[in-house]
């Protein structure tokens, strides 16, 4: 068991803005004892702190007898902090509205005061059905039956319990939707951040078996609106994990209407409206469809200024992931370089703010992508230095096919350095990878063969032969719908293809 001490009231005290602390002071002052707020002190030690250090704080409150007991000092003080942020917080969001009307009914329960009570769960179930919030519904039910329990049913008939299973049942029945939705969407995705786009039979076969699983065929508009979005949601990520950009895109133009359609519903999930955006901008753009790519860009751009009332950290570090990322494609893709490279300083500040919130995958898309954007300008030290900065410091398993993708990247970037010399151990490095990551498909194997030949120190065949037999594998590759795929990291037919003219004209000045 680890002596190290719990650092976790330092982070939650630093997460706090500015608002929050000035509230907790007020909070804390109902609790004072003697003279002296041992919660304010205390809290004010921590938070001058930028790193955690318990020694300094057991040295500076040596004389004060909580120090005896500190661990219980400052459970007692992070419960503090949890109490007056819900307290701060009591009507952030329509969920924590609805759940303090039901923990007042609930009082007025407890009171004997039923009439009150059951007026209060009235009022409040009309809100908790307008805005779908179906655990709440159950919760309300819940003491809506106690109430009619007090009285022994009197007053009621058969056909009232009926109506009252009825709901209870339509109520489970959305929530079993929802999980098993879910489930299947969160499968989906994760097969798509470890495994990525199927490029295989057997890979596309495991895509259709995890959908093949869903129950849930009804019309969405029999739905939620929320388990009709996640149905849109694992279609679209299905049929892009399959490559059916085409197929996919309408769902994410149905989720996106659906977004427009009930705007409150997804206020308190703006994160839904975040991803589903730049998807949309992605695949449109991709598809070309340039103006409605345009159009949900400028809507992307708008909506941290909607949603700044209901600002959080989480929906700080979802904003600058998504809207970074999606940026940097489209300046990439479209050839705007020295516009992508702008984005770097900014990204890289997030990368280091965010260090530990960011997860792996996110974190290796943009250290591929701006090796890519670095590459395609001209840069390839600085595409070098993000390419290295994926293979040594992210988790393998969790970025399986990116990791892929940047062990063949690096390969390329030292061909164009002309860093031959590094080229055996790197392929050696890649090959290991491949082989024990079992991902030596068409593609990997043709570019490996291709470097191989390039390192042979005796061969007949000019560097010219080579990229042009290496442009015609690409090219067919390019055209299988398995092994296309990978083209959309890195056009790696557009690279050999310059390649082959620069290996030309150096052919035709000898």
């Amino acid at each position: 068991m680890s002596n190290k001490a719990s650092d976790n009231l330092h982070r939650l005290i630093k997460s706090l803005s500015k608002p929050e602390k000035r509230y907790f002071k007020v909070f804390s002052s109902r609790h004072v004892i003697g003279d002296e707020n041992n919660y304010q002190r205390l809290f004010d030690a921590i938070d001058r702190q930028e790193d955690y250090d318990e020694e300094k704080l057991l040295k500076k409150f040596a004389s004060d007898a909580f120090v005896n007991r500190f661990s219980i000092a400052k459970n007692r003080l992070y419960q503090s902090v949890l109490k007056s942020l819900d307290s701060y917080h009591a009507n952030s969001s329509v969920e924590a509205q609805i759940k303090r009307q039901i923990h007042a009914a609930e009082i007025l329960y407890n009171k004997s005061l039923y009439d009150q009570s059951l007026k209060i769960l009235r009022s409040v179930k009309k809100i908790a059905e307008r805005h779908e919030k179906i655990t709440s519904l159950i919760e309300i039910s819940r003491w809506e039956k106690r109430i009619l329990e007090k009285d022994q049913y009197e007053g009621l008939g058969k056909k009232d319990l009926k109506r009252i299973l009825d709901g209870d049942l339509a109520l489970t029945a959305r929530i079993d939707t929802y999980n098993e939705l879910w489930n299947i969407k969160s499968r989906i995705f994760r097969n798509l951040y470890v495994k990525g786009k199927a490029r295989s039979k057997k890979e596309m076969v495991k895509y259709k078996k995890i959908l093949d699983e869903l129950a849930v065929r009804q019309e969405k508009e029999g739905m939620l609106t929320e388990n009709a979005y996640l149905l849109n949601h694992l279609y679209s990520a299905y049929y892009y994990g399959i490559g059916e950009d085409q197929a996919s895109y309408p769902y994410l133009i149905q989720n996106l209407d659906l977004i427009e359609r009930m705007p409150f519903l997804f206020l308190e999930e703006p994160s839904m409206h975040l991803s589903t955006l730049t998807n949309a901008i992605y695949l449109g753009n991709k598809l070309g469809h340039k103006e409605e790519a345009f159009n949900n860009l400028e809507n992307l751009r708008a909506l941290p200024k909607l949603l700044e009332s209901n600002n959080t950290e989480d929906l700080e570090i979802r904003i600058f992931a998504l809207s970074n990322s999606i940026e940097l494609a489209l300046h990439t893709e479209d050839g705007n370089f020295e516009e992508g490279i702008k984005l770097v300083p900014l990204i890289e500040e997030g990368l280091l703010k965010y260090e530990g919130q960011l997860s792996s995958v996110r974190k290796a898309s943009f250290y591929f992508n701006i090796a890519v954007l670095y590459f395609k300008a001209g840069h390839p030290n600085e595409a070098l230095k993000w390419i290295n900065q994926l293979l040594n410091n992210i988790e393998i398993d969790e970025t399986q096919d990116i990791h892929c993708m940047a062990q063949i990247m690096n390969l390329i970037i030292h061909l164009e350095l002309g860093n031959k010399s590094l080229l055996p151990y790197t392929m050696r490095s890649t090959q290991r990878y491949l082989e024990t990551r079992e991902k030596v498909y068409a593609f990997e194997t043709v570019f490996l063969e291709f470097i191989n030949e390039i390192l042979k120190k005796r061969t007949t065949r000019t560097e010219r032969d080579l990229y042009e037999e290496l442009v015609q594998k690409l090219d067919e590759l390019k055209r299988d719908p398995y092994e296309r795929q990978v083209f959309e990291y890195f056009d790696f037919l557009i690279w050999a293809s310059n390649r082959l003219l620069v290996a030309s004209d150096s052919l035709s000045d000898d």
